[in-house]
């Protein structure tokens, strides 16, 4: 009991970095849809996708990779002085190569005119890569609350400084053309301002986090690098074809969709609708912050197995439980971005259902991270990649980004399928299946009952919905109430 109330203590502290930071941070997104037309958010959407390769790409699976070493170390101090200094020779090479071309990288991927956005984002890029590890060390030694806090600066700043340049500063300068703020503000950049915005917030969490930077006692040991490496190596495969899975289709939508039918125009309703499944992603990314260390930290104990299936079974209960709330109410959901995006709502139940599938396949990643069979994770990411690949290329010229939808869903799908069948066989987990399934079929037989509802007024639209989440919570209570009273017993 004490493992989950620890597990559940630091995923509610990590949330508020991730779920409420995000959350506030999301709300950038409809702000975007406001300030830019969808072919200007299409821009900012493209950009994004370079850099999640380039990230993954710029940590090598490190971060895993210290995880793994640091806790099982007599010395964790030498991995982690090593792991920093790896990453520090890496990325200063990093942004010195980007912008000695960034010219030529502007032109290829077709921003000829920009090759500031190079510059800005090869920055960004070493700034976030560099901080992963004294990130990780905060979430290692158990200090959830300062790594709650440096991001929620980060954040706070991000969305002070898109307020301040693309709110803020047309408005003074229009009053005043003669301000001050003309120093720091040309209308041209435009949507630039968004990643300026970012960079500055970056410097920011660099300077916070100085502090555990220093402390690091530079001992580099070049054995334990390599050892390191090899371990990560197949972590940065699977984190490079998990990006592809995530954010190909934003990358080749340009490229595959004719000119004559708007391709960022389509990015632009594709992005913003895609971050639509916000909560989805916040729930995931919280529960991954503490689950990661929660079970390197175990060490093995023999009552694992079943920790992990109950683990398992409660996080597609709540991922579920998410679904049916954007989907049943979605009508109201999308009035918080422009009716010019709505086109594109569509997508949503298919991304969301993608995700919970992508957060089952890490939940159930642990087996080959706990075997350091961490091979299987390259084999099953790049299966997911040649089918994302393959279902983009195939869709996306005839669907547009409805395309791109279908390929993440059956990419993750996949993946979580094959995840599970290599598991029983390695480190078997006596996942409840039937009591999952259970809870699968009674939430997409309750959306698929939504779509009958579609004609009544609001008002009874909206309360049938309501009705079908608590169809669902009963259903949940039904079967799990025996076990919710054990726990509380426990806890008392």
């Amino acid at each position: 009991m004490n493992s989950f109330k620890k597990l559940a203590g630091d995923t509610a502290i990590y949330g508020v970095s991730s779920i409420v930071g995000r959350f506030l941070n999301w709300w950038l997104v409809p702000y975007y849809s406001f300030m830019f037309l969808p072919g200007e958010y299409g821009v900012v959407t493209n950009m994004y996708a370079y850099v999640a390769f380039f990230l993954v790409l710029l940590t090598y699976g490190m971060e895993t990779s210290y995880f793994r070493y640091a806790s099982k170390s007599d010395d964790p101090e030498k991995v982690y002085s090593t792991t920093l200094i790896s990453l520090l020779f890496t990325t200063v090479s990093f942004v010195l190569l980007v912008s000695a071309f960034r010219h030529e990288i502007a032109n290829l991927i077709q921003y000829p005119d920009h090759p500031e956005y190079i510059l800005w984002f090869a920055l960004i890029l070493g700034i976030d890569a560099f901080t992963a590890i004294p990130f990780a060390r905060l979430r290692l030694n158990n200090r959830p609350v300062k790594f709650a806090f440096i991001k929620l600066v980060f954040i706070a700043f991000n969305i002070g400084f898109n307020l301040f340049f693309i709110s803020l500063c047309p408005r003074l300068l229009e009053n005043n053309p003669d301000s001050i703020i003309r120093l720091v503000y040309t209308k041209e950049i435009g949507v630039g301002y968004v990643f300026i915005s970012n960079l500055l917030a970056s410097v920011i969490t660099l300077i916070l986090l100085l502090p555990e930077i220093f402390r690091m006692n530079f001992n580099f040991d070049g054995k334990l690098l390599g050892q390191m490496m090899s371990y990560g190596f197949p972590i940065l495969i699977v984190g490079l074809t998990g990006m592809v899975n995530q954010n190909i289709d934003k990358v080749l939508i340009p490229f595959l969709i004719p000119d004559e039918k708007n391709p960022m125009f389509q990015l632009g309703v594709y992005g913003a609708n895609y971050k639509l499944a916000v909560l989805m992603n916040m729930f995931i990314q919280a529960f991954r912050y503490a689950f990661e260390p929660f079970f390197f930290a175990r060490g093995g104990s023999k009552d694992d197995p079943g920790v992990y299936a109950t683990v398992m079974k409660y996080f597609v209960i709540f991922g579920l439980l998410i679904f049916l709330g954007m989907v049943l109410y979605i009508d109201i959901i999308k009035v918080i971005i422009d009716s010019e995006y709505h086109v594109g709502l569509k997508v949503v139940p298919l991304v969301l259902l993608a995700n919970l599938f992508f957060g089952i396949y890490f939940t159930l990643s642990l087996w080959y991270k706990l075997t350091d069979k961490t091979r299987y994770g390259a084999y099953m990411a790049l299966v997911g990649a040649a089918i994302t690949l393959a279902l983009n290329i195939v869709l996306i010229p005839t669907m547009g980004y409805m395309g791109s939808a279908i390929a993440v869903f059956a990419c993750f799908l996949v993946m979580m399928i094959v995840s599970y069948i290599l598991g029983q066989k390695f480190y078997p987990v006596p996942y409840d299946l039937k009591r999952i399934s259970i809870y699968f079929t009674v939430a997409l037989s309750l959306y698929a009952l939504s779509f009958y509802t579609r004609e009544l007024t609001n008002a009874l639209k909206y309360l049938s919905h309501t009705f079908f989440i608590v169809v669902f919570l009963t259903t949940v209570f039904w079967f799990e109430k025996h076990e919710l009273k054990k726990l509380i017993r426990r806890r008392n």
